[in-house]
């Protein structure tokens, strides 16, 4: 085993605990809003959130499902399984592959989980974006297991902003994050380019 290798597998041990433990602290030490419905159907749908906001997404889902039945679909690579592992502490589910690499995989796999009642989590501008971009996946996922999509804004009063692709954002302790959780959406009849509109617009409702 190389030298990268033994780091790696040292780090998928201890970086989902801590990631872990620093999202749960950052949700207790902010206060919360939502503005959501109170209650989604029991039909199961894909939630859908920007790759920069994906941080706190794990408590967006959890205020409808206390029993968590969600597959989030997360990129094949190493910092893929540091956030597959560090999801799995909240009870989260993955499917392995994006829009770059192992595509067709990940779309199959994605329909199947839904086909089959699972819930299913996306972020549809990543893994490599460009930011605030929607790619096809979520529409055709959607249209072919015939579910509706929840979209969701996480806008922290103090945050964070990392210097990536996505502008990816760690809120502060002791602000507030707002959670803005759209109702269903039935996005069956729109054609691709419109429902990939529709996703952009919505997502973008509430943006700094």
């Amino acid at each position: 085993m190389t030298n990268k290798e033994r780091i790696r597998k040292f780090a998928l041990i201890v970086v989902p605990v801590i990631g872990s433990f620093l999202i749960r602290l950052l949700y207790l030490t902010n206060k919360k809003k939502f503005i959501a419905p109170a209650t989604l159907s029991g039909d199961n749908f894909i939630m859908a959130c920007w790759h920069g906001e994906l941080l706190m997404i794990p408590y967006a889902y959890t205020r409808y499902r206390k029993t968590p039945n969600v597959k989030l679909i997360i990129s094949d690579h190493f910092d893929g399984s540091l956030i597959a592992y560090t999801l799995a502490k909240f009870g989260f589910g993955t499917v392995r592959g994006s829009s770059t690499r192992n595509a067709a995989k990940a779309l199959m796999a994605s329909i199947r989980e839904l086909k089959g009642g699972s819930d299913l989590g996306i972020t549809p501008d990543g893994p490599k974006g460009p930011r605030h971009k929607v790619a096809d996946g979520i529409v055709v996922m959607a249209q072919k297991a015939d579910v509706k999509i929840v979209l969701v804004e996480i806008k922290p009063s103090s945050f964070w902003q990392l210097n990536s692709w996505d502008k990816f954002v760690i809120p502060k302790p002791f602000g507030t994050i707002t959670y803005y959780i759209s109702d269903l959406i039935d996005i069956s009849e729109l054609s691709l380019e419109d429902a990939k509109e529709f996703i952009e617009k919505g997502l973008l409702e509430h943006a700094h």
